[in-house]
């Protein structure tokens, strides 16, 4: 039944209701309101509307709406029941036509009664409803006015300081100590004032920073240009609402770009609607502590691919210094600065690329308007829930965002978000000295390139050296066989020229062997051993110490020919210096010994002077 009287409905004690599930969309001359109330008789039900309130009853459903614009009862109001779906479907006629009804899918703000909003019981309120409308005619510039720190007096009682959305908490800690000493990174918050929490976040961030780590995402980065090419639902959304307001300047409905799941509906069915009273510097706190939680959400959004892990929520608090060190911020670029430091500093993918991406992310969010900024946030609020200890975070911060961005003004996002578009974010300003070791890091790799460049050409070069030498020793080997050829043909010469000497020198082939004695007296050569001796015309060998009766007599006959073979020959000579250079001059002068090439035995190098004694030596040997 449609009626534009306030319908009179009496509840039993202890009676629970339930609120239904309801979606409102609308259309230049209609607003449309879709309420599913499953299991409930349709004959028995009640609507009334009238300005900006709407009732909606069907025993055990009831729905009290606020709307963002008026309606009227002129006849064309229509209702109808799909029982199929369970699902009532009203269309209320527009009391403007064409009139633009605003935020129709911030389901938690259109809950609220109206005289909640009328009602005017504190002064706060009231002071806070007139800055309101007095910051909407000024330009807001996004900073806030700082004053110096004041030591408090001795003696006075320690002052608890705020922290969680607009600064709104105190003392939560002191109960929850154990429960939070995971979730932030700050200790005992409860009696650290805001500057104090800032000095000791950059120190933790300044010894967290690894220059290995980031120089490593910083040349290897296949992963990290792989997760920028991720595309998030908000990136075709954007581009959409670009092209739409290419064709037109109207406005348009924010269900064309930013559609809300059953689940989120839910969700925001869920919350509890109140009124926050935030003064000027409360606001600007909030609002950049909402371009902080953004930021952490679009990387941990960029890096995952929109998938959810078990690192989802510890991502999104650590990058964020709003929700890790209740952090209080002064500006867009101190928002900025913090979470590019903490992008280097903690998580898995630590390059300036995901920076940027998620500047850019933020940007369009904020764009969209605030459908989209309310969207973030329940996902948010969705990981957290899911986290332990990590869903206090909810009821410090997300769920106020949740219900406090269903009320601002879209132009205030707009202009939010063309700040941020302006302010610039370089690698010098996040204190790490990136460029420096960007630069370092590049020297060293070129010169690890022209080393290995260099080792490459050398071992190109030593083939081809090594070709020259066995061709150089070819050659040599050939000179050598032909020269040796040579001296050959000339010994054959000498032997077939003086065939009686070379027959005496097959004689004295164990005569040689017995002077084989040192300067100190010493006999060597005991065992058997070849020595041979060559010069022009001659050969001796030499192998056993016993001398024959008849070769002293030949010997005396012919001293002339020993007296030629004790002479040293020229071969013997070459011989005895190319041995001697191979054992690095380890044998005296005087001793004139050299290593036998096999290793057998010592050698005596032969004097060029003739010793008589070793004639007359020999032959006493043979007399005795």
């Amino acid at each position: 039944m449609l009626r534009a009287t306030e319908p009179v409905v009496a509840f039993p004690a202890g009676f629970i209701m339930i609120t239904p599930a309801f979606e409102l969309t609308q259309d230049p001359d209609f607003l449309t309101i879709i309420i599913k109330v499953p299991y409930a008789r349709a004959s028995e039900f009640d609507v009334y509307f009238e300005g900006e309130d709407f009732k909606f009853y069907a025993k055990p459903y009831f729905l009290r709406l606020t709307l963002p614009g008026r309606i009227v009862e002129d006849g064309r109001e229509k209702a109808s029941y799909n029982t199929d779906k369970g699902t009532f479907t009203i269309r209320l006629p527009k009391e403007i036509p064409g009139q633009y009804f605003e935020g129709l899918d911030m389901l938690t703000s259109l809950l609220a009664p109206k005289k909640s909003r009328s009602a005017k019981p504190l002064v706060e309120e009231i002071a806070a409803s007139a800055e309101l409308s007095e910051e909407e005619e000024e330009e807001f510039d996004w900073e806030i006015e700082q004053t110096p720190y004041k030591e408090s007096a001795e003696g006075t009682l320690p002052l608890q300081y705020c922290y969680g959305f607009g600064n709104l908490r105190s003392g939560v800690f002191q109960r929850l100590q154990d429960e939070l000493s995971d979730v932030i990174d700050i200790k005992d918050p409860d009696q650290t004032p805001v500057d104090e929490r800032r000095r000791k976040r950059l120190a933790a961030e300044a010894a967290k920073f690894e220059p290995d780590h980031y120089l490593a995402d910083f040349f290897e980065d296949e992963a990290i240009q792989h997760v920028l090419k991720y595309k998030p639902w908000w990136v075709d959304a954007h581009k959409k609402m670009i092209a739409l307001q290419g064709e037109s300047h109207q406005e348009h409905d924010t269900h064309t770009f930013v559609v809300f799941s059953e689940e989120e509906r839910e969700q925001l069915r869920k919350f509890t609607n109140k009124s926050y009273l935030l003064d000027k510097r409360s606001r600007h706190h909030v609002y950049l502590g909402l371009i902080d939680i953004l930021l952490a959400y679009c990387y941990e959004i960029c890096v995952n691919e929109g998938d959810k892990n078990v690192e989802s929520s510890w991502n999104i608090r650590k990058l964020s210094a709003t929700l890790c060190w209740l952090e209080s911020f002064a500006s867009i670029h101190d928002v900025l600065v913090s979470f590019g430091r903490r992008v280097l500093c903690y998580p898995l993918y630590r390059h300036f690329g995901l920076v940027t991406r998620a500047f850019n992310d933020t940007v369009m969010i904020l764009q969209l308007g605030k459908a989209a900024v309310l969207k973030c946030l329940l996902d948010i609020h969705k990981i957290f829930m899911e986290s332990d200890p990590a869903y206090i975070l909810n009821d410090l911060f997300i769920t106020d965002y949740c219900i406090w961005i269903q009320k601002i003004k879209s132009k205030k996002l707009a202009a939010l978000s063309e700040s941020l578009q302006k302010t610039t974010l370089a690698k010098s300003h996040i204190g790490f000295e990136l460029e420096e070791l960007e630069a370092a890091a590049v020297l060293v790799q070129e010169e690890e390139s022209m080393l290995k460049a260099a080792g490459t050409v050398s071992k190109q070069q030593l083939p081809s050296s090594e070709s020259e030498t066995s061709d150089s020793e070819e050659s040599s080997g050939t000179s050598s066989s032909e020269t040796e050829g040579s001296d050959s043909d000339e010994r054959e010469s000498s032997t077939s020229e003086d065939g009686k000497i070379n027959s005496l020198q097959g004689m004295l082939q164990e005569e040689r062997t017995a002077p084989l004695i040192d300067c100190n007296g010493l006999r060597h050569g005991t065992n058997t051993s070849t020595f041979e001796v060559s010069d022009e015309k001659s050969k001796v060998s030499l192998q056993s110490p016993t001398l024959p009766g008849k070769l002293i007599e030949e010997l005396e006959k012919q001293m002339y020919t020993a007296i030629r073979l004790s002479e040293q020959p020229e071969g013997l000579a070459t011989a005895s210096c190319i041995l001697q250079e191979q054992e690095e001059n380890c044998v005296s002068e005087p001793d004139r010994f050299s290593k036998d090439t096999t290793g057998k035995g010592n050698f005596l190098e032969v004097s060029s002077e003739t010793n008589p004694l070793l004639f007359l030596r020999s032959i006493n040997e043979d007399e005795d």
